[in-house]
């Protein structure tokens, strides 16, 4: 523990080694000492705090959050106008307080979608360090290199699950070890809402962006903005859920890294009693 009251793999810090001790190689899952793991080089052989990274992430996730609920009031209260528009064709809402209205939905529109940029830049830091502190775990689970943790956001049609691959690789290394050394079972339940919420949001994100570039008539309008709308609001819940995830996996790797460093730092030798 550090004067701050957090374990030194939270604070960045690594216990000082006995003499002549040296730091334990990165398990392959084939046993202690198995030689390196499928993670290639840069694989250290101590895991990497994620906790300042996580805190971050969270923060951020919430901002998406309060983002998706700025664009969801401005919208529909946008959708109103055109809805009352398609009722009355007499009404004019290209002057005020139809334009304050687009102006307000635009504003939204910005202020999510960088929101979303710098959440997604930040979740793939952390996520690419539990994946690199997951080698150092256990590389025999893991189902894909480091780097896709990074790479596999951005292949098309295959970003819809070599991110999936890659987090269930971490999931299954970060789970603690029984004190015997046998693997724990831990549902992946949080894993599995994450990536489902994710990807609903994002197919029903392009269903209404489509909606919403082909509509003319007020009428028509008006259903996009209400199909937006819900859509937004799926975006909410997938970050909420995207909160949930993230705090799991780096408690897991925390515990994980305190089990580690437990097993593999042996006690300093306690000094006898010394002659009078």
């Amino acid at each position: 523990m550090t004067d701050e009251g957090l374990c030194t793999f939270c604070s960045g810090t690594r216990p000082p080694l006995p003499d002549g001790a040296t730091a334990p190689a990165p398990a392959t899952g084939l046993g202690p000492g198995a030689g390196p793991g499928s993670g290639g080089w840069g694989v250290g052989t101590w895991p990497r705090s994620p906790v300042g990274l996580s805190r971050a992430v969270i923060a951020l996730l919430g901002c998406v959050i309060a983002s998706d609920l700025f664009v969801i009031g401005a919208g529909l209260h946008l959708r109103g106008l055109w809805e009352g528009l398609a009722a009355d064709e007499s009404l004019n809402i290209y002057i005020d307080p139809g334009l304050r209205a687009q102006e307000l939905y635009d504003l939204a529109g910005n202020v999510q979608t960088a929101a979303f940029l710098a959440t997604g830049v930040l979740f793939i830091i952390w996520f690419h360090r539990t994946r690199r502190n997951a080698e150092v775990f256990e590389s025999g689970v893991q189902r894909m290199g480091p780097g896709w943790s990074v790479g596999g956001w951005f292949v098309p049609v295959a970003n819809l699950w070599f991110p999936y691959r890659v987090a269930s690789g971490i999931w299954e290394a970060s789970v603690r070890l029984h004190p015997d050394g046998g693997r724990r079972t831990v549902p992946k339940t949080v894993l599995n809402l994450w990536w489902g919420g994710w990807i609903v949001s994002v197919l029903a994100s392009r269903i209404a962006v489509s909606q919403w570039n082909r509509a003319r008539e007020p009428e028509q309008i008006s259903d996009a903005a209400a199909l937006v709308a819900a859509a937004d609001a799926l975006d909410l819940v997938a970050a909420a859920l995207a909160i949930v995830f993230v705090r799991a996996v780096t408690r897991m790797q925390v515990e994980r890294a305190g089990s580690r460093q437990a097993a593999t730092v042996p006690e300093r030798a306690v000094p006898g009693p010394t002659a009078p």
